[in-house]
């Protein structure tokens, strides 16, 4: 695994894992094995549950261990495992976050409360902090989540300062999602000493250029091989950011999942939780068409 400048272990290329259904809108979770597996097998160095890509905030408690268990089950490490926990009450946030780092997995990527808007840092702090005071012991491994275009809650350079200072090595980084190139050379001039991981593929090169330590990305479902120049060396993909840019024209999570679809020629992966909506078969082959023009049928 390739080192990053201090020496450590880099983050590398995680999975966004996108979450199948069965034809009852259940969890797939032999399809989930299987993915999971075949992006590990790719090139991806974990694979990242619950998150935007995942329908994280369609997912019942009662779902998650379950899911976690079936891959640890399906031959994907904890060790490997990233979950996503995106709550409003911190009760509940510490609950699923206890849930995954007991069942060893690596870390928990930890987005901000989004239920009221317009909070104040001090507010963020407090709620990261009664989170943290709650894991106790337990707390490791900590990806905030910055994502303001879901959230509406931006998590400022000078709040991961203050938090970094008050709790030290339980926050083992922050995936930036803003899509805001300024905010992102701040938080990297800022504290590339951890892992600074870059949620939009446009910007994923010019990150890791700058000392990001790689991506939690949902393209990682479709070209994890292809991806690894980016994340371990900087290197520019214009062709995979002009599929994005395409790919953005669309709702995200279920062009994602067409894309999927078409890469496994499995039409089952199509299928979405209420209350997202399924591409119909028109954008189904337009997104078709971008995939074929990656040239993403022969990584099947």
């Amino acid at each position: 695994m390739p080192q990053h400048h201090s020496g450590q272990e880099r983050f590398g290329l995680s999975v966004a894992l996108t979450t199948p259904f069965d034809e009852n809108g259940n969890i797939d979770f032999g399809r989930a094995v299987a993915h999971a597996r075949w992006c590990l097998e790719n090139g991806c160095s974990s694979v990242t549950l619950f998150g935007t890509t995942g329908e994280g905030a369609s997912i019942a408690d009662a779902e998650r261990g379950v899911l976690i268990d079936a891959l640890v089950a399906g031959r994907v490490p904890a060790s490997a495992i990233v979950a996503g926990v995106m709550e409003n009450s911190i009760a509940d946030a510490c609950r699923q976050a206890v849930e995954a780092l007991q069942r060893g997995c690596k870390s928990i990527l930890l987005a901000p409360p989004s239920y009221y808007k317009n909070l104040s840092d001090d507010g963020l702090f407090a709620w990261f902090s009664a989170v943290f005071n709650g894991l106790g012991a337990a707390a490791r491994g900590i990806i905030l989540y910055n994502i303001p275009s879901v959230t509406a809650v931006e998590l400022s350079v000078d709040l991961v300062s203050r938090l970094r200072a008050a709790f030290g090595a339980v926050i083992a980084g922050v995936k930036d999602s803003s899509g805001n190139w300024g905010y992102t050379e701040k938080l990297l001039a800022a504290h590339k000493d951890i892992a600074i991981l870059i949620g939009d593929e446009r910007d994923l090169a010019a990150g890791v250029r700058l000392g990001g330590q790689g991506a939690i990305s949902g393209m990682a479902n479709l070209v994890p091989h292809r991806m690894l120049p980016m994340v371990y060396d900087g290197r520019d993909d214009a062709e995979l950011v002009a599929a994005v840019r395409e790919l953005l024209t669309y709702p995200v999570t279920p062009a994602v999942k067409a894309m999927l679809a078409r890469r496994t020629k499995d039409q089952a992966w199509r299928r979405v939780r209420a209350p997202l909506v399924a591409l119909d078969d028109a954008d189904f082959d337009a997104i078709s068409r971008v995939f074929d023009r990656l040239n993403m049928a022969k990584a099947a």
